[in-house]
């Protein structure tokens, strides 16, 4: 079976590219198809964050392995069915290290091999790639899960100050601890010690 993978990049703009590949081939295999697709410059590291549909992160598949054991998975250990089981499954690719590129990739959809085909192939383009890595932005963090979500409480909403601290009166907090007459004789000490240096 061929799965069409939608990888996304992670900017302001709608900038994607539909990728076909088969079940069988690997990680590594689908990293080419997105160098490929995109038209990705040098021979930068990459990987793949595999994520839960919350955008939470399951395993992270490098393009080599950095493990001090040496016995790490890596992108050629595995196969597109094992890290795209159904269709909706998501994972983030990110190439480079200094500039960095950032691509969500979602299965849409599997549909029968064409016979003669040479694959990966990309299937579909939309939108014009940038020249540079695109910044951060907070747009693009909101229209799309980010693979690090943003730190929930209990409630599922979003940690801030004002929840945290807002009720709270910091004014005047150790006002009792001293007294004035203790506070002045203090200082005054403080004073006949640097006179004496």
């Amino acid at each position: 079976m061929i799965y069409k993978i939608r990888v996304i990049l992670d900017t302001k703009e709608d900038i994607f590219r539909d990728i076909e590949i088969k079940e069988l081939q690997t990680l590594w295999n689908l990293h080419l198809g997105i160098i490929s697709a995109f038209s990705l410059q040098g021979e930068e590291l990459s990987l793949f964050n595999i994520l839960e549909s919350d955008g939470t992160v399951v395993k992270t598949i490098p393009l080599e392995d950095m493990s001090d054991e040496g016995d790490g998975e890596i992108m050629s250990d595995v196969y597109i069915n094992e890290a795209f089981e159904k269709v909706g499954d998501k994972a983030q690719f990110q190439f480079g290290f200094m500039d960095l590129w950032e691509f969500f990739c979602e299965l849409v959809e599997i549909v029968e091999e064409k016979p003669a085909v040479n694959y990966p192939i990309t299937a579909f383009r939309f939108g014009n790639v940038p020249l540079k890595a695109p910044g951060k932005s907070s747009s693009s963090g909101k229209s799309r899960k980010s693979a690090i979500p943003l730190i929930d409480d209990e409630d599922g909403d979003n940690f801030g100050f004002d929840d945290e601290f807002g009720n709270q009166n910091f004014e005047d907090e150790d006002d009792d601890v001293f007294d004035d007459e203790e506070e002045e004789t203090y200082h005054d000490e403080a004073f006949d010690d640097e006179e004496e240096i």
